[in-house]
């Protein structure tokens, strides 16, 4: 079963066509890279063969013809090898980039099959560096890939129809929950209504990788996600992006003005304030100068004060000593 969700402008009238770009993502074992082999051979039939990217350095034979594909000979285990390869490989991703655009005239779809751990792609830097990239300059799908095979005997499999339902009836999905008693089951039923808004959001195909079935139907969703894309992402992404832009030129204009009051500060012989201390002043420097010298001068009164009231209290006392030996006389 594969469910692709899409993001974001539409484009010109008369633009070349974009291609899609279909991340594949998926528990391990779930069933990925046969997925991206039989979509692979179904988009060929099609007259349409796809442009692809092999990021699962784990997979000694690629069962698909891979346009690019990443090995890695570090003597490393099967987890730091593929961290390692997938950040290797993210540092040079806008030479992949350029080779996806000199080939968007030719491919109408770029497929990539990512590594059978989901959270070393969807929880590291390289994963958000490379599916941002896509999805900044290209219509981007992702397509969680999930096995959903149930057997009631040996050579019985039920097919992926009960999960669909499930997915698109609520109350179907509660009377499945119903019949269960497991710890499992209850969680999932106290999870059940945040679980029915979410996948009334994701778009659901059942498809056959043995087989092939459901293969055209998913063409048809992947190219309403990109329609979609381009409708609410790319706008947007692109609202955004200007904003960023506006952004940095202001702090560029800030720091350029500040800079050249400093370099005109300095012409000046003044000292160098920091743009912090022009605020923090809360007026001109002239007038921080005047409550500078005003503060001086309430201390040099205080000491002219204090010297004042020395000799004035010499004098008290000696007039009470002399009153004190005319009394005794």
């Amino acid at each position: 079963m594969a469910a692709p969700v899409a993001e974001a402008e539409p484009q010109a009238s008369g633009a070349p066509q974009l291609p899609v770009c279909l991340l594949v993502l998926g528990m391990a074992g779930s069933g990925k890279t046969t997925f991206v082999q039989r979509l692979t051979g179904h988009l060929h039939n099609k007259g349409s063969p796809p442009y692809v990217i092999n990021l699962d350095p784990a997979v000694h034979e690629v069962p698909f013809p891979a346009n690019i594909g990443e090995r890695l000979q570090y003597g490393l285990g099967p987890n730091g090898g593929i961290v390692t390869s997938l950040n290797l490989f993210a540092t040079r991703f806008d030479q992949v980039m350029k080779f996806i655009e000199k080939a968007q005239n030719t491919f109408r779809y770029v497929l990539i099959d990512t590594p059978g751990q989901i959270e070393v792609f969807t929880w590291s830097a390289s994963g958000t560096i490379i599916t941002e990239a896509l999805a900044s300059s290209f219509p981007t799908v992702v397509i969680y890939v999930m096995d959903t095979s149930r057997s009631t005997n040996p050579t019985d499999i039920i097919d992926h129809s009960f999960a669909v339902e499930w997915m698109q009836d609520f109350e179907a999905f509660q009377d499945a929950l119903n019949q269960e008693t497991t710890y499992v089951s209850n969680l999932t039923r106290s999870m059940s209504l945040v679980l029915d808004e979410f996948y009334s959001s994701l778009r659901v195909v059942g498809v056959s990788a043995v087989v092939g079935t459901g293969f055209d139907e998913l063409c048809v969703q992947v190219s309403s996600a990109a329609e979609e894309y381009e409708r609410e992402y790319r706008p947007e992404y692109e609202r955004l992006k200007k904003s960023l832009i506006i952004i940095i030129t202001q702090n560029q204009l800030f720091e350029d003005t500040v800079v050249l009051m400093s370099v005109l500060t300095l012409d000046s012989g003044s000292p160098v304030l920091d743009p912090s201390d022009l605020i923090l002043t809360r007026g001109t420097l002239d007038e921080e100068d005047e409550e500078a010298e005003s503060d001086t001068d309430d201390i040099d009164h205080r000491v002219t004060e204090e010297s004042r009231e020395e000799p004035a209290f010499q004098n008290f006392m000696q007039e009470s000593m002399a009153q004190h030996w005319k009394r005794n006389k």
